[in-house]
């Protein structure tokens, strides 16, 4: 398997994108294509004792800042190293593609170079959240501001797919993200996409109030991308407001220092639980090929957990699964329109 890696997309590019390509080399027995400038690549391994092994370089000198306009990818930036790739992965010279660059570029240019999947009206952000029984998926998480009942849809297919074929949740829980548990409550959009969502191929449980998020009670948090991100932003304040009140509280006094110890396996357990380099980054959901959007600060280990969701990806043919499930939800349609 061949995962083709942005190596200059990123805060921490491209010196912990290199560790971590190395890393998955190693660990996940994967070829890795890094794209970017081969001189500076080639210099920080030299330098740095990293093994180029099973690692091959497409050059180019050009990286999109993420204050560019997105849509710059497509033609004044089409060369630079996020655009490489996604021509590599749309050329079939890479099974998935991983990159910390700029999420606005990242989106068109997987859009309109790699493509969307056959039926899919729009790509949806995705990032899989810690929750008090395990992990959820939310999606959308920004890349649609207004969408169609449709495309909420579509992201329910999408997200059950990935979270029973990559992360093992048999015939997962889906939620529609909304103000009240009623099938009367939301905007028109979300009244209409509640009908269509209790016809589709889903295991839909209803809506969503957003304060059910932690407690792992759904498996996809199906949103548009407004609401969906204001609630990512907000999941990642919080988690970061609970982290330090929790330290602050141990470190504040001899006893709480004292207690810490005692519980030193938990706290280390429930850091790790809120850890968003262990997941990797958020997948793209509706193209033709996986494309992962790691965080931009990732460091080595993030972008080694990018990597392995990427090639778990390809392992559990998320794309196909895909595909068949919008197949089925349209044989359904039809035969209901007879």
């Amino acid at each position: 398997m061949k995962i083709i890696v942005d190596a200059f997309g990123g805060d921490n590019s491209p010196d912990e994108v290199i560790k971590g390509a190395a890393m998955a080399v190693e660990k996940l027995d994967v070829d890795i294509v890094l794209t970017g400038d081969e001189e500076k690549i080639k210099k920080f391994a030299s330098e740095n004792n990293v093994s180029l092994d099973r690692i091959t370089i497409m050059h180019t000198e050009s990286v999109i800042d993420i204050h560019e306009e997105p849509t710059r990818i497509i033609k004044e930036r089409s060369d630079c190293s996020m655009a490489i790739g996604l021509k590599a992965l749309a050329d079939g010279e890479g099974d998935a593609f991983v990159s910390a660059g700029s999420t606005g570029a990242l989106v068109v240019g997987a859009t309109f170079i790699a493509k969307r999947l056959k039926g899919i009206k729009r790509a949806a952000l995705a990032p899989i959240l810690p929750t008090d029984k395990g992990q959820v998926m939310l999606i959308d998480a920004g890349a649609n501001v207004d969408c169609r009942p449709e495309m909420l849809v579509q992201f329910a297919i999408m997200g059950s797919c990935y979270m029973e074929k990559v992360l093992g949740y048999e015939n997962p829980n889906v939620g529609l993200i909304n103000v009240g548990a009623e099938d009367t409550k939301g905007r028109e959009m979300d009244v209409e996409a509640y009908k269509m969502l209790q016809k589709a191929p889903v295991n839909f449980g209803g809506n969503l109030e957003a304060r059910e998020l932690p407690f792992g009670e759904f498996q996809v948090a199906v949103s548009d991308g407004f609401t969906g991100n204001v609630a990512l932003k907000l999941y990642e304040g919080m988690g970061k407001f609970f982290s330090n009140s929790i330290k602050g509280i141990f470190k504040g006094s001899f006893g709480g220092k004292i207690a810490a110890l005692l519980v030193m396996k938990e706290i280390k357990a429930f850091r790790k639980k809120l850890d968003t380099s262990e997941v990797g980054g958020a997948v793209l959901m509706g193209i033709a090929k996986p494309v992962i959007k790691a965080h931009g600060n990732s460091d080595a280990k993030a972008f080694y957990n990018a990597i392995r969701q990427a090639k778990n990806c390809v392992d559990g043919d998320v794309i196909g699964e895909i595909s068949r499930s919008l197949e089925q939800l349209k044989a359904k349609e039809a035969a209901g329109s007879k």
